[in-house]
């Protein structure tokens, strides 16, 4: 099997559903949906539709994290892509995309665009991933399609409460030497306000950041720190996160990767 479409759920009403059928609606099929619910009391799960291609885990688990790790030890998958409920496939055309480009050139992990609807944004990914994009913030995991051997010896590290994911991209990349291939269309459709996204959790995302920078970057961190300091990254976060200026900001910086990269973005 291709692929295996992640989405981890407890009690999310409606919008796991429409998740799911923003899967199930691709017209590439070699693929599964694997629901792992934590045992949701809104009457969400029962609300699916039955298809061949959808297997729904109900069991208990202690975090997000745990809850994916559950997930991908269940994948029949080579590949494994990550949805929050409320996310969506950005069309039915994504996987069948995404399968083309896997058998062009083999890579560990392929990232593609996210469009953010609270925004009407799209935030274009850049071409190569560097020290620097690994810094600053790497795709999110809606984006990412992770070859499943990239889990075979640990999957995400639940002591990182808020950013467990970006820890494990670093220790593909660094430790794994994963290959990345960017995508040049945008995979996901994003809901926004997750987890990390919240007030009471931005502290601590900023914390494990620091750590995690440290532990994979070492003396890097601190030149990259400061060279976010020096580039007014408080104003460009606001103005990323701005419904009036987001769509600015992220066409000037598609702009940008394009002239790193000597190529114009699709």
């Amino acid at each position: 099997m291709r692929f295996t479409i992640i989405v981890v759920s407890l009690n999310a009403g409606e919008e796991l559903k429409k998740t799911v059928l923003s899967v199930l609606n691709q017209r590439f099929h070699d693929y599964e949906i694997l629901v792992k619910d934590g045992g949701s009391g809104d009457g969400s799960v029962k609300e699916l539709p039955a298809n061949e291609r959808l297997r729904i885990i109900v069991k208990d688990d202690l975090s997000i994290y745990d809850a994916m790790n559950q997930a991908v030890a269940e994948a029949r998958g080579d590949y494994l892509l990550f949805l929050n409920c409320g996310d969506y496939l950005d069309d039915d055309k994504v996987l069948g995309k995404a399968a083309k480009a896997l058998a062009m050139e083999p890579a560990d992990i392929y990232y593609g665009d996210l469009y953010r609807r609270t925004l009407d944004s799209t935030d274009v990914a850049p071409d190569r991933i560097t020290d620097l994009v690994c810094y600053r913030n790497v795709p999110c995991h809606q984006v990412c399609f992770y070859a499943k051997r990239l889990f075979e010896k640990r999957g995400y590290l639940t002591k990182y409460r808020v950013r467990a994911d970006y820890e494990h991209f670093l220790y593909c990349y660094y430790k794994l030497g994963a290959k990345c291939v960017h995508l040049p269309f945008t995979v996901c459709s994003y809901m926004g306000g997750g987890f990390s996204e919240t007030k009471d959790h931005k502290a601590e995302a900023k914390q494990e950041h620091a750590v995690i920078t440290e532990q994979y970057m070492g003396k890097k961190a601190k030149l990259f720190n400061l060279i976010m300091i020096l580039t007014l990254q408080p104003l460009r976060e606001a103005m990323a996160g701005s419904r009036l200026f987001s769509g600015l900001y992220h066409k000037l910086k598609a702009a940008i990767y394009g002239l790193r990269s000597g190529r114009k973005k699709e």
